[in-house]
């Protein structure tokens, strides 16, 4: 069985849709939502192709109305993009990322998997990079085989004991210094990390033409381009807005 691992989409569509991998099973591990402005297509695509998904903190707070302030980073663009992400989703979009399970396991081809949008300790918050010893502690107890997580926008394979943690990075906004989409596939017990050319410009071209403010624009064009975080020391203020 040939299995596809995405997660963190936040809304890119040119990204999504160049998605060609072939496989006979999708496992998405939330936030399809935020930061880029094509929600719906999006979450038509997940509604269609992905079997399993599970809810991420962006798609809980969209589908509660959770509005952020923030003066820089990421919880900026979170709180100027999430107010335009509603506006493009519908009650059906709204009522289907509120019903997406915070974990979900399932059994496939006699391997246990547990799926998780950030760590089994905390579903939708805690990031976790790898690190052999803060997984350990986190996957006291679990009866399972493989754990899959997202969150990070960074990619990893990483083995704890007897069991295994994939994270397959971001196919919507890498943060790892390549702009490519990351995602991964799962064949016959191997795991491989991917990478993806897509049309950023397109992406970008959406957020250039939206309401969305000009230092908003600016930080958002720079993170698709190019991948990274935000520089922590760049602000919201009237001549910039930054992340952290």
């Amino acid at each position: 069985m040939r299995i596809l691992l995405i997660a963190d989409i936040h809304a890119n569509w040119p990204a999504l849709q160049a998605l060609q991998e072939p496989h006979d099973i999708c496992l998405c591990l939330g936030d399809l939502v935020d930061y880029a402005l094509e929600p719906a297509p999006c979450l038509d695509w997940v509604r269609r192709h992905a079997h399993y998904t599970v809810r991420g903190n962006h798609d809980h707070a969209v589908a509660q109305n959770v509005m952020v302030t923030g003066r820089n980073g990421f919880k900026y663009l979170t709180g100027v993009t999430r107010q335009i992400t509603r506006q493009l989703l519908n009650e059906v979009d709204l009522r289907f990322l509120a019903a997406l399970p915070v974990t979900q396991a399932v059994t496939l081809d006699d391997t246990r998997f547990l799926l998780v949008h950030a760590t089994p300790r905390d579903p939708l918050d805690e990031y976790a990079y790898p690190d052999a010893e803060l997984w350990g502690r986190r996957l006291q107890n679990l009866d399972v085989d493989v754990v899959c997580a997202g969150h990070t926008h960074q990619p990893y394979v990483l083995e704890v004991g007897d069991k295994l943690v994939i994270n397959p990075g971001s196919i919507g906004q890498p943060r790892d210094g390549d702009p490519r989409g990351a995602y991964a596939v799962i064949d016959d017990n191997r795991v491989e990390l991917k990478r993806l050319e897509y049309p950023v410009e397109n992406t970008i071209h959406k957020i250039q033409e939206s309401s969305l403010p000009d230092p908003a624009k600016q930080l958002l064009s720079e993170a698709f381009r190019t991948g990274k975080p935000i520089p922590r020391n760049h602000t919201n203020d009237s001549n910039n807005a930054g992340g952290t």
